[in-house]
């Protein structure tokens, strides 16, 4: 009898021991999982032709957290849009600025939670193709000079040439019954569904409808995406693409091309020749 009872208060020990490991190991793979699903963007984004043809994305390294970035050869006068997919089972908010200005009101963005965005619900796919000027309205985006570009009108180059997203999840909506339907215990904020360098121009106005819906939007954004648009020569130079025309040469920093030290600034060669019927006051040392 005593040994039956012994034998049971082992195998709950070992039970209970079995029981830790495997709680400790659910521990860490969620925290592993979780980790991994903070690196994640919810969304897809195409920027595409009127034909639906793809620009490829060059992607190039980023240090910042839950931040892309990619490069995007633009075609002078070819009109763009940008299609998303909501890749969450979740309603997200996306901020949409180019060139500095959100696309929906046209004022100076900083991808902020409080400014105007368009709302994906969840696994939807949108295609965004304008500058909104109305309800049902959007003049088309397209490939210009910077001179030429909707930002460079209101006297803004400050981030000229780049293509920005911020998204961001829902605050949870508390709801309580009122009467006979569902109201929300506080008013959100009303926000439209709709959420010599390369510039975006406002092109030709085209039928775009959209409709209104709440969302309130969390303070921080859970991933951004920067593509920064250039010509073709321009990424030939910088070494973004190769180009069969220019070779590009390894960088090599103890043999830069530029090899010659410059004169200061506001001086040049004849500043510094010696001439021995004239007193040179540079030569006094």
């Amino acid at each position: 009898m005593f040994h039956n009872t012994k034998t049971n208060l082992v195998k709950l020990t070992f039970f209970q021991l079995i029981l830790l490991i495997f709680s400790s190991l659910s521990t860490l793979t969620t925290v592993e999982a979780r980790g991994f699903i903070d690196n994640y963007s919810p969304i897809q984004v195409d920027i595409i032709d009127d034909r639906g043809r793809i620009f490829r994305q060059i992607t190039t390294t980023s240090k910042t957290y839950k931040v892309k970035r990619a490069y995007v050869e633009a075609k002078r006068g070819k009109r763009y849009s940008l299609r998303l997919r909501n890749t969450s089972n979740q309603r997200i908010g996306v901020v949409i600025a180019i060139d500095g200005r959100n696309v929906l009101t046209g004022k100076k963005s900083w991808l902020r939670s409080h400014e105007r965005m368009y709302i994906l619900n969840p696994y939807e796919t949108a295609t965004y193709k304008g500058w909104r000027t109305a309800k049902n309205h959007v003049n088309r985006f397209f490939f210009t000079a910077e001179d030429n570009s909707y930002a460079q009108a209101w006297g803004d180059n400050s981030a000229m040439g780049v293509i920005a997203l911020a998204v961001f999840n829902e605050k949870p909506r508390i709801m309580y019954e009122y009467g006979n339907s569902l109201r929300s215990n506080k008013k959100s904020k009303r926000s439209a569904p709709l959420a010599a360098d390369a510039g975006t121009g406002f092109g030709r106005e085209e039928y775009s409808p959209t409709i209104k819906v709440h969302f309130k939007a969390r303070k921080r954004a859970i991933s951004k995406h920067f593509y920064k648009y250039e010509w073709r020569s321009s990424l030939c130079k910088r070494g973004v693409i190769q180009c069969y025309d220019t070779p590009i040469r390894p960088h090599n920093r103890f043999w830069s091309e530029e090899s010659y030290a410059p004169y200061p600034p506001g001086r040049n060669r004849n500043d510094y020749q010696n001439n021995d019927e004239e007193h040179n006051p540079l030569f006094d040392f």
